[in-house]
């Protein structure tokens, strides 16, 4: 191995920490490129999708749910994972979770990217779906989703309220980032009427 090959931090050997039906928590020893040692904490978590459904209008679908780490509620896109099925196609996941938190039913699922999550301390992605030609239906929530409310919004006051802090949600800030660098927004920044 030359030293172009070489990682630029070994892995020395691996613990799990703490495991669960959602994550592995792992604690690594390490060596980096100038020999010192240390440890790292990895958290592995399967991949989710995270959907922007959005109205011909340009009104986009948000779901509020409480967010118990944080104590509080916050509007973000649907989104989430199927720890159950991690081998499930990534657009299968996006219309499960799209369908079971806002009942919604897309005609088409463009995806706009990947995006790493928290990759200082998780291998977790995401991926990002837009959703359009909307039909509603039942929702089927989990359990786990007691409480979730489902509205929509118009574009401009999205983009308000990622603004003013309503939306603090990294993902969604980021999902909505990319639908706007696309173009495939542009009622974000239409006056309102």
């Amino acid at each position: 191995m030359t030293s172009a090959d070489k990682p630029e931090i070994e892995t020395l050997s691996t613990r799990i920490v703490y495991r669960n039906r959602w994550m592995t928590v792992r604690e690594d020893a390490i060596r980096r490129q100038d020999g010192s040692r240390g440890i790292y904490g990895v958290v592995e978590k399967v991949d989710f999708a995270a959907i922007v459904p959005v109205e011909p209008d340009g009104s986009i679908h948000l779901v509020e749910q409480y967010r118990y780490p944080v104590r509080a509620r916050f509007w973000e896109v649907p989104q989430g994972s199927w720890e159950s099925s991690p081998e499930a196609d990534p657009l299968t996941v996006a219309q499960g979770e799209l369908r079971e938190e806002t009942g919604l039913q897309a005609a088409e699922m463009a995806k706009l990217g990947y995006l790493f999550e928290c990759y200082g301390y998780s291998n977790q992605g995401c991926h990002v779906f837009l959703a359009r030609g909307l039909t509603q239906q039942a929702r089927d929530l989990d359990h786990e989703e007691q409480g979730l409310i489902c509205r929509c919004f118009p574009a401009r006051d999205v983009m308000a309220m990622i603004q003013n802090g309503q939306i603090r949600d990294a993902t969604t800030v980021a999902a909505i980032g990319m639908l706007v660098m696309k173009g495939l927004l542009p009622q974000a920044f239409a006056s309102p009427a």
